[in-house]
């Protein structure tokens, strides 16, 4: 008996795109992780946790261009133009990379945030139909979501008026 009997012919190929590759040249991936694709951009912490790595090189190259600064000052030598201009290449890099990983981070807590104004605000589906008697579950009624968007609309018309209210204070 053939497994995929009952599943229409696209949903097979669908499934199974490497069945024309060589072995050799098909990915090695896990049981477990074949079914999850990996996205093609990275989301804000991935590329958070790529940055501490060059994060840490650049620190490392901080400290080792100061100890040669500071080396070179106990030992009363002449003071090197081109090891002071190192430090402060290997200082702007470190901060360069700080500051990356600031707007990563300031992103994905926006984003968040987002995610959880859209769970609060709505967090089921709306059916399109006016008709109470064929609501699904978890998910809003044509009436409820007329409710809902009143309620939000009442919300912003206050703090609309909070803000023009504080604005003729200041």
């Amino acid at each position: 008996m053939n497994p995929n009997m009952n599943v229409p012919q696209g949903i097979i190929q669908q499934q199974s795109p490497q069945q024309n590759i060589p072995p050799q040249m098909q990915p090695m991936v896990p049981p477990q992780m074949s079914n999850i694709m990996p996205s093609p951009n990275p989301d804000n912490i991935t590329k958070v946790k790529s940055l501490v790595g060059p994060l840490k090189e650049s620190l490392k190259n901080i400290f080792q261009s100061a100890a040669q600064l500071l080396n070179q000052d106990n030992s009363g030598n002449a003071k090197q133009p081109e090891s002071n201009a190192r430090f402060d290449k290997h200082l702007e890099e470190f901060y360069s990379i700080c500051d990356q990983i600031e707007l990563h981070l300031i992103t994905a807590k926006k984003c968040t945030e987002q995610a959880y104004a859209s769970q609060v605000y709505l967090p089921v589906p709306v059916v399109p139909t006016r008709s109470e008697n064929m609501a699904q579950e978890n998910a809003l009624t044509y009436m409820q979501y007329l409710d809902l968007v009143k309620t939000q609309i009442t919300y912003a018309k206050e703090i609309h008026d909070t803000l023009l209210m504080a604005a003729q204070n200041i």
